[in-house]
């Protein structure tokens, strides 16, 4: 049962002797053509509004008037959002439920925005340790909660984005695993209750990738 279960995270599944789970990951590369057509169609409309409400959202969070500097995390948005929606199709692999891809992603920009904030914005990175208004006493222990809250962010952003893939994956299996006992009756509330929380998922795909962008972008504009 546990390895049925958790088989659908598993990286090392192979077709044909043959490992291609992460190729998954670059699935979302495919659609990209559709957004040059001559006539684009709805989707590619729809996609081309919500990235103009990103990067002018961006621009806001980053305090900057140059579409450029959002490009980024515009580009990320992208990336995860489709990542999560590819894995929400039956025997595609779920690339944003594991660690390591989660971390490949946030710990690069955490560490580039570090580097660039204490190379460039010294004094202004030692003013963030130390709250405004902040008792003399509480400075020592200020500087350290600030410090180690800091040193979490990779952290906290690779594990909120992949326990919540993991989450909803593991409902649909295990609802999923319980209908060949189940009568006709009772079949046809699970596959509702199916069909909802495949709802919930997308849901959880688009929400998760918008805070991981937003919270990427909030960690830049501090250091500028």
């Amino acid at each position: 049962m546990m390895t049925n279960l958790f088989s659908s995270f598993d990286p090392l599944s192979s077709i044909m002797g043959l490992s291609l789970n992460w190729t998954s990951t670059l699935l979302g590369f495919l659609f990209i053509p559709y957004l040059f057509w001559a006539m684009p169609s709805r989707w590619s409309l729809l996609w081309s509004s919500i990235t103009s409400t990103l990067h002018k959202e961006f621009k806001v969070l980053l305090g900057t008037s140059n579409p450029g500097g959002t490009i980024l995390f515009v580009s990320l948005f992208s990336l995860i959002v489709y990542n999560n929606f590819l894995g929400l199709l039956p025997y595609v692999f779920t690339s944003t439920s594991h660690l390591a891809m989660t971390l490949s992603w946030s710990l690069p920009l955490w560490v580039s925005f570090m580097i660039f904030g204490w190379v460039n914005h010294t004094q202004h990175m030692f003013a963030h340790l130390v709250p405004m208004g902040t008792p003399g006493a509480l400075m020592p222990f200020m500087v350290l909660i600030e410090t180690v809250s800091n040193m979490i962010r990779p952290g906290t952003l690779a594990v909120r984005l992949a326990a919540n893939m993991i989450a909803g994956h593991l409902l649909l299996t295990l609802l999923g695993n319980t209908g060949p006992s189940l009568s006709s009756t009772l079949l046809i509330f699970l596959i509702g209750s199916q069909i909802l929380l495949l709802l919930l998922e997308s849901a959880v795909a688009i929400i998760q990738s918008y805070v991981f962008a937003v919270l990427s972008t909030l960690y830049a504009s501090e250091v500028n």
